[in-house]
């Protein structure tokens, strides 16, 4: 397949048994996705998708469904004149290409009957990975990766009812058993389905932004899952950048969102001039002060208007918008929906039991 003048470049593996969803819903959110970048005119790039298997033979899913994969793992036999290590010797992949993003799928119940069978797999994603692929295991999939060894001494989930054979069998993978979602970059891990849908709109805004993630989750997830870092184990090595001062500003930004912020004062409280302020705030976070005091703004707005039962103005004035016209304006902005139609939305779902 042709690879020239692609930005994304993702890969789907299919294994027999594997769930269906593990592919065809993330497939359908990234073409959404895509169709909607390139009508906003917010981009152009296309993603690249191809399904990868042992063999180019119709793989069959638990749910009775086939898939033909476009492509398989290939790899030369072994020079044993060459300088290459033994523990690398079997699998020697050439002309493989590289993808950015490769999705390993849910198994149907006891993961391990198709290990023996995925040696091939397993030393493939290990050359993905080593060459700066993404990989997210879905499930049980997630055993897969866990082969490969790279999520040693990382954080994983996997599905609930695998939890205690899973650490038997990795007793090295740091399991997160309360999590749905970890993040130890560049490997994730999505203990379900619905979780896999909450992980593939964070890979959504990171590649297209905010505006696209956004609407995909609103036509493919109605009710709004909270956001992806507040339900996620994200790997502490990757999750504060080093600037203290910087991290500091942010932490104070957070506990005063009521308060009027200046960034003029926030300079000067942190012994430095605005505009050094500015440029150190955003090489740390890659926003201006400015944007992520908006953006921390909203996210606490989208949490009141979901579990309390504070009204709109309140809710404005406690996230520091004094202006309710100014707030609703900037909320449906970045949002794409306004506050009363949200918090309608996200309640959609809610009820007593005491009403059944």
């Amino acid at each position: 397949m042709p690879y020239y003048n692609v930005t994304m470049k993702i890969s789907y593996i299919l294994i027999k048994d594997m769930l269906a969803t593990s592919l065809t819903w993330p497939t359908e959110m990234w073409a959404a996705a895509e169709q909607f970048a390139r009508t906003q005119n917010i981009s152009n790039e296309k993603i690249q998708t191809c399904t990868i298997s042992n063999e180019v033979k119709p793989i069959k899913t638990h749910g009775g469904l086939s898939f033909i994969p476009e492509s398989c793992f290939t790899k030369e036999p072994y020079d044993q004149n060459s300088e290459i290590s033994e523990s690398k010797a079997t699998y020697q992949f050439s002309n493989e290409p590289i993808f950015d993003l490769i999705y390993v799928p849910a198994l149907w119940r006891n993961p391990h009957k198709i290990i023996p069978q995925s040696t091939t797999l397993i030393a493939w994603l290990q050359y993905q990975y080593e060459n700066g692929a993404l990989l997210c295991g879905v499930g049980t999939g997630v055993c897969l990766i866990a082969e490969t060894g790279l999520l040693n001494h990382k954080a994983a989930t996997t599905h609930w009812y695998f939890f205690d054979q899973f650490k038997k069998s990795y007793p090295d993978i740091e399991l997160k058993r309360q999590h749905f979602i970890t993040e130890a970059e560049p490997i994730y891990c999505a203990a379900s389905i619905n979780s896999l849908a909450d992980l593939t709109i964070h890979f959504i805004q990171r590649f297209y932004g905010k505006k696209v993630a956004q609407h995909i989750e609103r036509h493919f997830s109605h009710e709004i899952r909270r956001a992806y870092d507040r339900t996620s184990f994200i790997d502490k090595k990757n999750q504060n950048h080093p600037d203290e001062s910087i991290l500091q500003a942010q932490l104070w930004m957070k506990d005063n969102l009521s308060d009027l912020i200046i960034v003029k004062n926030l300079a000067e409280n942190n012994d430095m001039s605005t505009r050094n302020f500015t440029r150190r705030f955003h090489a740390a976070t890659d926003m201006t002060p400015n944007q992520y005091l908006q953006n921390i703004r909203i996210d606490t707005a989208q949490d009141l208007l979901q579990y309390s039962n504070l009204n709109i103005a309140e809710i404005a004035e406690r996230t520091g918008f004094n202006d309710l016209s100014y707030f609703a304006k900037i909320f449906k902005k970045q949002c794409s929906i306004s506050p009363r139609e949200y918090r309608k939305t996200v309640r959609a779902k809610l009820f007593s039991q005491a009403s059944e």
